[in-house]
């Protein structure tokens, strides 16, 4: 067995772009997701090592003094760091030139050509499911009987082996949080809508949902809601709960941990009897009657895509919503005392100034407890880049996602709306939502009632108030 480390790297500063972002870049609040792409394929690997640098502010010169102590390196990287990820890798290869270096995510399972040819460091990647095709390579296997595998031969010539079936048996990948355990400072993950310390993990992978800007679904995950069985989860669940004793609540990060109702009820049932408090990503769509269930067995949260307000806009995107639907669906919430953290996307195609104030009323409206509101951001491998590309909304040679500090910068832009208008209204859309009286007001009654609560909304007013800032000086010079 190959001595394997597996490596979140250094970035931007306070820049989320680990194996478990689903957005890579910097917050307007700091957050940071647990590593689960990378902790999993590190579960199939005995003795390996698994370092995120970004939450643990580690930096290059706490990691290349390790370099010689591993003969492998997986990397897990994305389109906007990936420029970054390649300079660290040639970092590593410079102390020590025996390192073989691989790296993971939905950038090279789509694009394994251009990032091998791009990355004359990189070794390999590897593309879907890629777990057991780790775990390969870090067993010595012949890299040519590898599926899944994509890799330069000894003479630079770039190979493409078959590609790996999808895997189906979910129960045969080992717990991730045994590696959480093993090597992380699990408290330095912290999310704002999540209470803390809290700890996240898959039950399953795929969504079935077709939404055209979907990145996971897309590139690595796939549209089959491929799931662990409810023992599986419940056992690792129990694990958690002797391990991470101080855990305030568990986030399930399926795509969409709704897809399966029966079986997000039947898992429900059992972390009642455990008295877990819970969250996890579901649809606006989830019955009434599904909805009661989970919240008597200790759902607190719902993390729910709503996109648009606007129905053309959510036809476009082939979200298969309805607003009508996710407008009951979250009253039903407010009935039954569910929180809902609710993500709303600027730039989308068929946007237009009269839709973005469409779609902050209808936010004010329905009143999410909380809300995240990103840019339009058309990945490799999704529908939307290939339909921007077609329709001339982005210059696909020259696409930025991100500025100097790791800020999102808006990429798509129409002939009826501009960069900046879609930039500008991310400010817009926050300031409508939070600074209204009756928000303010329940702002501060959750803060008198809850000390840690007061403490929290006070740091994160600060770093909002902190990225506003850098967002208008990112626009200046732009």
């Amino acid at each position: 067995m190959m001595r394997t480390l597996f490596l979140q790297a250094p970035t931007f500063d306070g820049f989320d772009g680990g194996a478990g972002a689903r957005y890579q870049a910097r917050r307007e609040i700091k957050s940071f997701w647990f590593p689960t792409w990378l902790a999993q394929p590190a579960a199939l690997v005995p003795g390996s090592k698994l370092i995120d640098a970004p939450p643990h502010g580690i930096t290059m010169g706490d990691i290349l003094p390790q370099a010689n102590d591993f003969d492998l390196c997986v990397m897990h990287t994305s389109t906007p760091s990936f420029a970054s990820d390649v300079k660290v890798a040639e970092m590593l290869k410079q102390a020590n030139p025996n390192l073989k270096i691989g790296l993971i995510g939905a950038k090279v399972a789509v694009q394994p050509d251009e990032s091998l040819r791009d990355a004359p460091v990189i070794d390999w990647v590897a593309r879907n499911d890629f777990d057991f095709t780790i775990k390969d390579v870090a067993e010595g296997l012949d890299w040519a009987t590898i599926k899944g595998l994509s890799y330069r031969t000894a003479d630079g010539l770039i190979v493409h082996n078959d590609d790996r079936e999808v895997l189906e048996d979910m129960d045969s990948l080992p717990f991730v949080s045994e590696v959480y355990k093993r090597d992380l400072d699990w408290k330095k993950y912290f999310i704002g809508y999540l209470k803390h310390p809290y700890v996240s993990f898959y039950t399953g992978r795929g969504c079935k949902s077709r939404c055209t800007f979907c990145l996971w679904p897309q590139t690595v995950g796939g549209h089959r809601y491929r799931t662990r069985s409810v023992e599986h989860v419940i056992a690792e669940v129990k694990y958690i709960l002797a391990n991470f004793p101080e855990m305030q609540e568990l986030f399930f990060d399926d795509d969409t941990f709704t897809d399966d109702l029966p079986r997000a009820e039947a898992i429900a049932k059992e972390l009642g009897k455990l008295g877990v408090t819970w969250s996890c990503n579901a649809k606006a769509n989830v019955p009434y009657a599904s909805l009661k269930v989970m919240r008597e067995n200790g759902l607190r949260l719902l993390l729910v895509g709503y996109e648009s307000g606007n129905q053309q806009i959510l036809h476009n995107i082939k979200k298969g919503m309805r607003v009508e639907v996710a407008r009951q669906f979250t009253k039903d919430c407010h009935e039954l005392g569910i929180a809902i953290h609710g993500t709303f996307i600027v730039g989308l195609p068929g946007e237009t100034r009269e839709t973005i104030q469409e779609t902050i009323k209808f936010a004010i409206e329905t009143n999410p407890h909380t809300i995240q509101v990103s840019l339009a951001a058309p990945y490799p491998g999704t529908y939307l880049w290939n339909q921007a590309e077609k329709e001339g909304w982005l210059d696909t040679a020259h696409t930025e996602y991100v500025d100097a500090h790791g800020v999102q910068i808006a990429p798509l832009h129409y002939p009826h709306l501009s960069h900046e208008e879609i930039f500008k209204a991310v400010e817009e859309f926050y300031r409508k939502f939070y600074f209204r009286v009756p928000k303010i007001a329940s702002i501060c009654g959750e803060m008198v009632r809850d000390r840690q609560m007061l403490v929290r909304r006070l740091r994160e007013g600060v770093e909002f108030f902190r990225f506003l800032k850098e967002r208008k000086t990112a626009a200046k010079a732009a």
